[in-house]
């Protein structure tokens, strides 16, 4: 009798171990795991220890809410099943090998706040159902293979302060629908083969300092609108097809700390804006280093 009294504890402590993370997203992990070669990750995971003490890995109130595994060596594609950690806010797979598309359970990260994907080689389109990532603050996807149009969805995304997609094969007009994102901080569209005029709307983003658009094949003029990008501090437009800087003169140029342009192609003489007094910035668009 005691030895099965025994038996019963074991069985019952082992399964509040587990019970730690659904069993859904303790799945998500694992074909995470597989789909990356985990193997042969720098920093590995010991999937027989609890999720909690995986490289990477937050478990907060018995669910999985962030998982960084910068610079870790992950090559291979994104699982489907990725879309089960509902309660992830972080996510961070930046400087990695990671090929393949998007998976479509990407969008279904409702509570995601930071997604870093940054340096790797995945390719495809972003889906239209971006939109879907509400809670969204940060997104970079800089130095991947991406392709098409940037979705008009991507206007859904309301609480974004960072919005970087450079150095893609992003092609199409820049959506108008960028306009509604009102709390825009820093946008870098740098070296992809956007199209057509620069939107209107993105005069809307009043909060915005970096403004990144060198590098692709924009035509027309500057919009009259950007005289309200108040805080505007960087602003490179370089290596593009505009044929009229005009409206810059409804900026203050004072306010520059980077503005990178298309030598001798102002014509217009500008009561504050003083090129000699902004720094030119290297045209690449720098790399997010930072593992946080």
């Amino acid at each position: 009798m005691r030895n099965l009294l025994a038996i019963v504890v074991l069985l019952f402590t082992c399964t509040v171990v587990f019970a730690k993370v659904p069993r859904a997203e303790r799945k998500a992990l694992i074909d995470l795991h597989a789909s990356t070669n985990g193997e042969h990750w720098v920093k590995k995971w010991d999937l027989k220890a609890p999720v909690s003490d995986w490289y990477g890995v937050t478990v907060e109130n018995d669910h999985v809410v962030e998982i960084n595994l910068f610079r870790n060596n992950l090559m291979g594609t994104l699982p489907k099943s990725i879309g089960d950690l509902k309660k992830l806010t972080k996510l961070n797979l930046a400087f990695n090998n990671i090929t393949g598309e998007l998976p479509d359970g990407i969008v279904l990260l409702g509570n995601l706040k930071v997604l870093k994907l940054e340096m790797n080689k995945i390719k495809g389109e972003l889906p239209e159902s971006i939109g879907a990532l509400e809670n969204l603050e940060e997104l970079t996807a800089f130095n991947n293979f991406l392709s098409g149009n940037i979705p008009e969805g991507i206007g859904n995304l309301t609480q974004l302060k960072t919005l970087n997609l450079s150095s893609n094969a992003l092609s199409g007009e820049i959506p108008g629908s960028l306009g509604d994102l009102v709390h825009l901080e820093s946008l870098g569209l740098f070296e992809n083969a956007l199209q057509g005029f620069i939107p209107r709307e993105i005069g809307n983003l009043t909060k915005m300092k970096e403004l990144v658009l060198a590098n692709n094949q924009l035509t027309g003029a500057i919009p009259e609108e950007f005289g309200q990008l108040a805080s505007l501090q960087v602003f490179q437009i370089q290596n593009n097809k505009i044929n009229s800087f005009e409206n810059l003169q409804l900026m203050e140029a004072r306010q520059f700390l980077v503005f990178d342009y298309d030598d001798g192609n102002i014509k217009t003489d500008f009561k504050d804006l003083n090129i000699n007094n902004s720094r030119m910035a290297d045209t690449k668009f720098e790399d997010d280093i930072e593992n946080d």
